[in-house]
């Protein structure tokens, strides 16, 4: 099979060019200021372009960290069931400030009961087995605590909720059952 040939890197964009750019990848996906800014330093012909478009994508409100931020978080808890620390770390990773990310995670779970969104969460992913049979296996009940933390629960908190399901849950870390479940901070 005969190597494929190497495709030539994008031409540089000017900035109508890339503020056109802009345009259409914010049309296909909510991006944060620094996804966006990542997405036109690689097609830039200038690196003034970048601060230039970003500026006027900011000044129409095209472009809006808080509110994106706000936006993501929301869709997080109702689509997902997922715990604050798993949102601000999905937050960090699609590049909106700590800070930012931080203050929106806080007022959308100021009035949430973690418990039950733990529940929701175990809900969803454990919905086709019976739950106590499945949890009083040591090693089901191990993965499925797991997969609280990773989903951004606390260790305290995952653990009161599967005690509802086995008593087996006190056997799970004794560490995580001592800590101070607060909003993530970071």
């Amino acid at each position: 099979m005969p190597p494929r040939p190497r495709k030539s890197p994008p031409k540089p964009y000017d900035a109508a060019r890339l503020w056109t750019y802009a345009l259409n990848a914010l049309g296909r996906r909510a991006l944060s200021e620094g996804e966006i800014r990542i997405r036109l330093a690689r097609r830039a012909a200038s690196p003034a372009d970048v601060d230039a478009v970003i500026a006027r994508l900011s000044e129409y409100g095209y472009l809006d960290d808080r509110r994106f931020a706000e936006q993501f978080t929301l869709s997080r808890i109702e689509n997902q069931s997922f715990g604050s620390r798993r949102v601000v770390r999905d937050l960090r990773a699609r590049r909106v400030p700590p800070p930012t990310a931080a203050e929106a995670v806080r007022q959308a779970y100021q009035d949430r009961d973690e418990d039950l969104l733990i529940e929701q969460f175990i809900e969803r992913r454990f919905r086709k087995v019976d739950l106590s049979a499945y949890l009083a296996d040591p090693s089901h009940l191990a993965s499925a605590y797991r997969k609280l933390l990773m989903a951004g629960f606390g260790g305290a908190a995952s653990i009161r909720v599967l005690r509802r399901f086995t008593q087996r849950a006190d056997d799970l870390d004794p560490a995580c059952q001592m800590e101070e479940d607060g909003p993530a901070a970071g």
